[in-house]
């Protein structure tokens, strides 16, 4: 980030872009407004991509919470304050950042863009915003890593069956530059995903959102051990062929050896049996700890127990989130959980908000309510269906000139001065 935008701001720059652009009949390829980008992109992509990304848990009524939530914490502007100047770089870990924007771990992104997490990588460089690479991704660490050159980026990681290919993802992200492990705690199954459950449609079973599994010595040699599931006995159709087809695509090494090798359909067996651990719990942390140097961060946690708990353990942070709504239907929505976190982590470790972030005022209110940083998701993977990486970089331009614009309008020019006294709590306290 340059000088200037660290002083005078970015916000006013990018709107100048976009007006002096429309003289010319120019409109924003990439609609601001969260509502149209998300319309835009269902159009694009194929529905079964659209259910994947967009989807929720049953009614998706925590995907709606964690959207609505948000208005029941209303911003007290000041005026005649000097805000001529601002700064709203935070430091995480000793790290030192552009802004509190960080891209949340979104899986199979295949599905956007042919280009996928590599794409996001070098947006996220471009734009000095910290990407958690997922655990499901289309395109190694590796490559995403290289892709990002120095650029900050965390690992996130599903606990899968086999300690030894935990391990193996923990030494891979160290060697990949990355400078946080993001443990997700609440997908050890599944969630009920009723949109993908309607289609029928599972992406993983394509070999789609592996790559971190097919590219992995560990999971190569688990493919080889003797299954211990029985094998599922389905219905030969076209669809089955279909389906087949997208797999040895997907599959490294090309489609006529996967064809014959029979590798792309044990590397999908091998995953469903080992990629969930419903038996994860606290005491596995150790394992972790005893592993890696980098900070521990708990993704999922939204009761203020579970964060004392993550504290007495030695964690280095939590990430206060419910899955954007994707596991369980009815759960409290993030910004509603992060009060009470906050009473209970006070400024022990970082607390990262993550689920529903869709807005600049949703940056501030998150962050006066005590959040060192937010996370977006959704938002970024409807940019990237539209336009790649240059899509990617359009939403995070918009977002962090909302969000400053916000800020600097409220009167404050620090995100230390976002405090919970600059907020007035409207919703129902039941």
């Amino acid at each position: 980030m340059n000088q200037q935008e660290s002083s005078s701001g970015y916000a006013m720059d990018r709107q100048r872009e976009i007006y002096i652009a429309g003289m010319s009949g120019q409109t924003p390829k990439i609609p601001i407004a969260l509502d149209a980008l998300e319309k835009v992109a269902k159009e694009r992509i194929s529905p079964k991509a659209f259910a994947y990304v967009a989807g929720g848990a049953g009614k998706e009524l925590t995907v709606s919470s964690n959207r609505s939530d948000f208005a029941q914490w209303q911003i007290m502007p000041r005026m005649l304050r000097d805000v001529s100047k601002v700064d709203y770089t935070i430091e995480l870990f000793g790290k030192k950042h552009r802004s509190p924007l960080m891209l949340s771990p979104v899986g199979v992104l295949e599905m956007a863009h042919p280009k996928a997490d590599v794409a996001v990588g070098k947006a996220a460089a471009n734009m000095e915003v910290p990407y958690i690479i997922s655990n499901q991704a289309s395109m190694t660490m590796e490559a995403t890593a290289q892709a990002m050159g120095n650029a900050s980026r965390w690992f996130q990681l599903y606990w899968s069956k086999s300690y030894e290919l935990v391990e193996s993802f923990i030494q891979r992200a160290e060697n990949s530059g990355c400078e946080a492990i993001v443990v997700t705690l609440d997908t050890t199954m599944l969630g009920w995903r009723v949109r993908d459950l309607d289609m029928a449609y599972l992406p993983f079973l394509r070999g789609k959102g592996i790559a971190q599994y097919t590219s992995d010595p560990v999971f190569q040699k688990l493919m080889d051990e003797p299954e211990t599931e029985p094998r599922p006995k389905n219905k030969i159709t076209l669809d089955t062929f279909v389906s087949l087809f997208e797999l040895m695509k997907a599959y490294p090494g090309g489609f006529f050896k996967n064809l014959t090798s029979g590798r792309p359909l044990k590397a999908v067996r091998t995953f469903i049996n080992l990629y969930t651990k419903p038996s994860l719990n606290w005491s596995d942390l150790q394992f972790l700890q005893e592993r890696t140097k980098l900070p521990i961060i708990l993704k999922g946690i939204l009761h203020p127990q579970d964060a004392q708990i993550a504290i007495d353990h030695g964690v280095s942070g939590i990430i206060v989130s419910n899955h954007g709504g994707r596991q369980v239907d009815g759960a409290i929505s993030s910004i509603s959980a992060l009060p009470g976190i906050m009473e209970v982590v006070k400024d022990q470790i970082p607390v990262i908000l993550d689920s529903g972030v869709r807005t600049g005022s949703d940056v501030v209110k998150a962050l006066a309510l005590g959040a060192k940083a937010v996370c977006i998701g959704r938002p970024y993977v409807y940019g990237l269906a539209l336009d790649g990486q240059a899509g990617v970089e359009t939403v995070l331009k918009n977002l962090l000139s909302d969000f400053e614009l916000n800020m600097r309008l409220s009167g404050y020019k620090s995100i230390t001065e976002l405090q919970p006294e600059i907020l007035r709590f409207v919703g129902n306290t039941k």
